[in-house]
């Protein structure tokens, strides 16, 4: 190998003949692992300031590095940096172009840590970064659901099960259930944040340095709850990245039902809601469509980062201590989770403050499922019949009702009577939709006073 060859690359010595082109674009990582550039810089500055404090490069060395590097992250920013397959990945590309710049003080930046600690470091900072990106939009998120609930607390909206009309419930509390789902989504984040704040930085290849390195303060330089105790876990371990997956395979399963109910809720049968035309398309053929798109996609890039978890569990799956070459598979599915579940996040906090409630559909919805049904059952427990008995009484009632094309409120009370005697004429208020929601004064219920005292509790919590 001549020795033009052999500076190339970091570990060429080791070899007699170049790499192919084909190994090259196999191998290489720099077409996606450059993302992680400004993580690759912070890392590389808080690795180089220890080693100055500890004596081990000088601080002029220090002070040629944070120059370089200074002008390295203006170059990139500036879409002037010249990134090279050659070099593999943004860890080598940016040293390569510290070494140019200052000379032998890039060489030495590398001193007492190996490739495999310093990409375990950048994507746990990378990664922290995102999800604390994650979590700002899923409380703007949050934010505007909260102010369509309050705006629609007591706007009554068929509660379903099997997706039969059930009980009426308000749009206000129906989207509090939405909350809900997206508050312990914040919580796993916030949990996965915690486990990958971690400092890796100091395991070295896989065994630790010989130098006297001081890894507590780097891990404090870089604001990590504090280092991986373990060199081996620490450059091997991926459970940070599978279980954001896993927190945002939970997180887009939430998105796709909300998804679901608004594509439900858009069409003429229901007409529920009125989304923003903003959101929506139409059709190369039929002009009076508008199509729910963004939900509709949600919904379908759902599977995507469910796919993404499975992709990084089978990627760990049969790997032997410590590090080794399959974990560059890590970032893609990694990082194109990162990207959906912000973008989605994104566009559903927007779309969220453009939906417009049409309570007329909801209220006629509500005429045709016999939706007060239980609060009859109820009504004849409380008078004093036993609730299985109130149960089928109720059941030949609505019977009845569906043979005449009618609502329960409709029946006369001579009718309702002939199905109980236990009935009298103070049924009637217990058959309205106001009745009905009014009577669930509890916390957690759907009575309007009692969604916008929720949603007074859900502004503090976020």
């Amino acid at each position: 190998m001549t020795q033009s060859h052999a500076s190339q690359y970091t570990w060429a010595g080791r070899f007699s003949e170049p790499m192919s082109d084909l190994v090259k674009r196999y191998t290489a990582s720099v077409g996606f692992d450059r993302r992680m550039w400004r993580q690759d810089i912070r890392g590389s500055l808080a690795h180089a300031k220890m080693l100055a404090g500890q004596g081990i490069i000088s601080a002029r060395d220090l002070a040629d590095i944070e120059r370089g590097m200074a002008q390295v992250k203006d170059e990139i920013e500036a879409g002037r940096f010249e990134w090279s397959l050659d070099l593999e990945d943004v860890h080598l590309n940016i040293e390569k172009r510290l070494t140019a710049l200052v000379g032998d003080a890039g060489k030495r930046l590398h001193t007492g840590r190996s490739r495999n600690d310093q990409v375990a470091t950048d994507i746990r900072l990378y990664l922290r970064d995102a999800i604390d990106d994650i979590l700002a939009l899923l409380k703007q998120f949050q934010g505007n659901l909260l102010d369509l609930a309050e705006r629609e607390a007591a706007t009554p909206l068929p509660g379903f099960t099997h997706l039969q009309v059930a009980q009426p419930v308000t749009f206000g509390h129906h989207l509090l259930a939405w909350f809900e789902m997206t508050c312990r989504d914040a919580e796993r984040y916030t949990d996965c944040r915690r486990r990958t704040n971690r400092l890796p930085l100091g395991a070295a290849a896989l065994a630790g340095t010989t130098y006297p390195i001081d890894r507590e303060s780097v891990a404090a330089d870089l604001g990590f709850d504090g280092v991986c105790e373990n060199s081996l876990d620490a450059v091997s371990d991926r459970d940070f990245a599978i279980e954001f997956c896993a927190a945002s395979a939970v997180l887009m399963m939430h998105v796709s039902r909300m998804s679901e109910e608004l594509v439900l809720w858009m069409n003429p049968r229901f007409g529920f809601v009125k989304i923003a035309d903003s959101f929506c398309t139409g059709s190369s053929i039929m002009p009076q469509k508008k199509n729910p798109d963004v939900p509709e996609l949600a919904r379908g890039k759902t599977g995507r980062v469910y796919g993404h978890l499975i992709a990084l569990l089978t990627l760990m799956k049969g790997q032997p201590l410590a590090y080794n070459k399959d974990n560059q598979e890590d970032k893609e599915p990694l990082f194109d989770a990162v990207d959906t579940v912000g973008d989605t996040l994104r566009i559903f906090a927007e779309m969220m403050a453009g939906i417009t409630a049409r309570p007329e559909n909801m209220r006629d919805a509500l005429r045709q499922g016999f939706a007060t049904a239980t609060d009859l059952a109820d009504y004849l427990t409380r008078k004093g019949l036993p609730f299985r008995d109130a149960h089928e009484a109720v059941g030949l009632a609505v019977r009845r009702a569906e043979e005449l094309g009618v609502d329960l409120p409709q029946l006369s009370l001579a009718e309702l009577q002939g199905f109980s005697p236990l009935v009298a004429d103070d049924v009637f208020s217990v058959l309205t939709v106001e009745g009905s929601l009014a009577s669930r004064n509890h916390v957690g219920g759907t009575a309007p006073e009692q969604v916008r005292a929720a949603i007074g509790r859900a502004r503090r919590r976020i």
